[in-house]
């Protein structure tokens, strides 16, 4: 007998039992409920054999649920009290950490916009410097004296005046010199 066909006529057998117990007379008042039911029972051993295991393994499969959601508290439990406090630890510690890279990448794009800008001023005085130097060359070698030929004229002092720039140490500041932070 397979355990579906056990059921199915487990359950025949316990309707057939409301069946017939609805059918009985009225018993008298002293006759209890469990009383009443095994009257109705039918006489054979195997149908009553059939009922109990259902019965068991109703109960096993109730102990196990039982246990089960006994786990489920329990984790449930650690999980809001120890493993949420330490996400949200984690969230502000990342937070700071997030702030840091923001302000790092501003720094960064701000020396990247000054080292584009000195740039260029040197690729211009760069380019002053040769137009300058080779349009006193040429005036010199046109001229008919021979002892500036050979010679370089002294081409006028260009001065250069530093554009303000940012100070390294307004960003990093001195406590940091010497700590994990700095390089070596």
């Amino acid at each position: 007998m397979s355990a579906g066909g056990g059921r199915q006529e487990g359950a025949a057998a316990a309707a057939a039992m409301l069946q017939l117990l609805r059918e009985q007379p009225e018993p008298p008042a002293e006759e209890s409920g469990a009383q009443r039911f095994a009257l109705c029972l039918p006489p054979g051993e195997e149908e009553v054999k059939e009922v109990e295991e259902t019965i068991e393994e109703m109960l096993i499969r109730l102990d196990e649920f039982c246990g089960m959601t006994d786990v489920i508290r329990s984790d449930t439990s650690q999980i809001l009290d120890e493993t949420i406090p330490l996400i949200k630890a984690k969230v502000v510690e990342m937070n700071n950490i997030y702030a840091k890279v923001d302000k790092l990448e501003a720094f960064v794009k701000m020396v990247g916009r000054h080292v584009s800008f000195l740039e260029e001023q040197v690729l211009q005085a760069e380019g002053n410097q040769n137009t300058v130097s080779h349009a006193v060359r040429k005036l010199l070698q046109s001229a008919a004296i021979p002892s500036f030929k050979n010679k370089h004229a002294p081409s006028a002092q260009h001065t250069y005046d530093l554009p303000k720039l940012y100070r390294t140490e307004d960003y990093f500041p001195m406590n940091y010199v010497g700590t994990k932070y700095q390089s070596h």
